[in-house]
């Protein structure tokens, strides 16, 4: 529904720039258009503002798509390059001539670079004011178009999320829509492109908000409907300051790599400057149901891994085992081409629920299965080998006679582990860390009678000789 009631479908748009990699405060922006869209039943679009042909790499086009696949945000429709629109934004800016809400303006970059120089000598405006708003044309000199600005007045942009917001026109300069070479400026562009597509809702990071003013005046030089607009407050470190690389603001595809769940990134996300009640964890379901621009905050949302990390556990504890490997089984290939064996499958789904118990990315999921993963014998971490002492050895040894005539059940093994521990005047952990150590080659692991049961007897013994010897 659009902002004046009447029943018209959503649109929303993402609009990157490819210069660059999808940085976390990008991939936020376009979720939040996605779950609007997709709340109410309407159309995401993607564009891609690559008009700055000297900036703008298909690298950074392709990274940008990548980032948007692995966060689950499907657009509608194919994207769109804002730079093979560029006949559709000139017509518009000789339209504008034609009804005179723009003009061409003859004055050169000199000319505009004294102008504002005696402005900030006499402590006035460094606003522009063209002579050629008015004038006569003079078609044999090279020009710009310029958007003929309403000089005296407000302009009011009704923000859903910051409010009323007021400007006065003098202060709004007449800015350019066609450059002297005939290429249009973004200003110009984004218009154009969101009134074309149909964009009802332009939702996108405060720092654009100026702009809203000026793109309002085109809006309005060409008779457009203005779109509802949402203007949300850009993300920031954990201590208050403008969000940068030591903060977390790398690229989407860095998130991916650490192993973080696209579930979980998309939680985090949405929580980072809207909130529904208290709620932290919840799915992506549940995120487009709720979703609205009411409860998007007024104030720099603060970003942290530690929050980043607890939910990235819970969305891997509470996913469906075929689902989480499926996940697993990309990220390997993604990071060094492997693959897991049939064998490697079926234990990773049919224990998924051991393995994922404490696991907070899938790098820790994998790790938690190297038991069954790696090759025997195991070459010992760091930690393990400190926990194979020659008496932790020799304790072992004595284990491994005692474990031969055991029925492999989890509550024999735990009864057997447990009276035997009793017996060498030791506590349970005593005996389970070594063990630990001699089953996996590592310090940490899931539980050691859950890897037990696993493995099996024969490999169980077989592991544990191994140290032994």
């Amino acid at each position: 529904m659009s902002s004046n009631g009447t029943n018209v479908e959503v649109v929303t748009r993402f609009a990157p720039s490819p210069t660059g990699y999808l940085h976390i405060g990008g991939a936020r922006t376009a979720l939040f258009n996605w779950l609007f869209a997709r709340h109410h039943g309407g159309k995401f679009v993607l564009r891609i503002e690559d008009t700055d042909r000297a900036r703008s790499t298909p690298e950074a086009t392709e990274a940008i798509y990548e980032g948007m696949k692995w966060l689950g945000l499907d657009w509608n429709g194919e994207a769109i390059s804002q730079f093979e629109r560029a006949g559709r934004h000139q017509e518009v800016a000789r339209a504008m001539l034609d009804a005179g809400t723009a003009y061409r303006c003859y004055a050169t970059k000199e000319e505009i670079d004294d102008f504002r120089a005696k402005a900030k000598a006499e402590k006035r405006s460094p606003t522009f004011v063209s002579p050629w708003r008015n004038a006569p044309e003079t078609p044999d000199l090279p020009f710009v178009v310029r958007l003929k600005a309403p000089e005296s007045g407000e302009t009011v942009v009704q923000d859903e999320v910051q409010g009323t917001v007021t400007w006065k026109n003098e202060t709004l300069d007449d800015l350019i829509l066609l450059r002297s070479d005939g290429t249009p400026t973004y200003m110009l562009a984004v218009v154009v492109d969101d009134h074309d597509m149909g964009i009802t809702h332009v939702i996108r990071g405060d720092d654009h908000l100026t702009n809203a003013a000026r793109q309002t005046l085109i809006y309005q030089g060409m008779g457009w409907d203005v779109p509802v607009f949402a203007h949300i407050p850009l993300i920031h470190g954990p201590d208050g300051k403008k969000l940068s690389k030591r903060h977390g603001a790398l690229g989407v595809e860095e998130y991916r790599d650490m192993g973080y769940l696209a579930a979980a990134m998309r939680n985090y996300l949405a929580r980072l400057g809207w909130s529904h009640g208290n709620d932290e964890f919840f799915t992506t379901e549940q995120a487009i149901e709720w979703f609205g621009l009411k409860t998007i905050g007024k104030s720099p949302a603060r970003f942290d891994f530690k929050k980043l990390e607890n939910l990235s556990g819970q969305h891997i504890r509470a996913a469906n085992p075929e689902a989480l490997f499926a996940e697993i089984e990309d990220y390997v290939a993604v990071q060094n081409g492997t693959s897991f064996t049939e064998d490697q499958k079926c234990v990773f789904i049919n224990h998924m629920d051991i393995l994922k118990a404490r696991a907070k990315t899938i790098p820790e999921l994998i790790d938690m299965a190297y038991f069954f993963l790696g090759t025997r014998p195991f070459a010992p971490d760091a930690k393990a080998a400190q926990l194979l002492d020659i008496v932790s050895r020799g304790m072992l040894n004595r284990l491994t006679s005692r474990l031969r005539d055991v029925t492999w059940a989890l509550e024999n093994l735990e009864a057997e582990i447990r009276e035997f521990a009793e017996g060498e005047d030791l506590k349970l952990g005593k005996v389970a860390q070594p063990l630990r150590a001699a089953l996996t080659g590592r310090g940490v692991s899931p539980s050691v009678f859950d890897m037990m049961v696993i493995l099996g007897k024969d490999e169980t013994l077989a592991r544990l000789e191994d140290v032994s010897t």
